[in-house]
């Protein structure tokens, strides 16, 4: 039998001379805060620190106040002022406090916010076993008057 060579060629992915796919280095990445968390680990009604980093991701913009949604709890917005110390620290407070009581925020729970553009945040509450809790209201009014409507959300399909 007579003894046959074979040559590889670069017919799989990231083999051969063709140029990389892979993705640039971090330090190349632009700088992109969608989603971040904050852990409640203080009185959970008070004002709220944002991490620093989305407060840089902001580029200088500073909102008087961002809208808050419940995510998968309908159109709702709840409307929070902002306040940022100078030291380029950004805080929810006054609206926070409704938004916290509604939605069942306490010790230990773990918040996500994801930046929507336009001064929204969505955001999802995580109890302190990681487990999600879900609320609607039956108004679809952007009015914070009727806050006390606010019941246990049905677990989306």
């Amino acid at each position: 039998m007579a003894s046959t060579s074979r040559t590889r060629t670069g017919r799989g992915r990231g083999r051969g001379s063709g140029s990389s796919s892979l993705p640039p280095p971090p330090s190349t990445l632009p700088l992109i805060i969608e989603e971040f968390f904050i852990v409640v680990y203080e009185d959970p009604l008070v004002k709220k620190e944002l991490p620093k980093k989305f407060a840089d991701y902001l580029d200088g913009k500073e909102p008087a106040k961002v809208y808050l949604r419940a995510a998968d709890c309908g159109p709702r917005l709840w409307t929070v002022e902002v306040l940022f110390d100078g030291q380029g620290r950004m805080y929810l407070d006054k609206g926070w406090e409704k938004f916290a009581i509604a939605h069942g925020v306490d010790f230990g729970c773990y918040v996500h916010f994801k930046y929507e553009g336009d001064d929204v945040l969505t955001v999802k509450v995580f109890d302190g076993t990681m487990c999600r809790k879900y609320y609607y209201s039956d108004d679809e009014d952007t009015d914070d008057e009727s806050d006390d409507d606010v019941k246990p959300c049905i677990h989306p399909l």
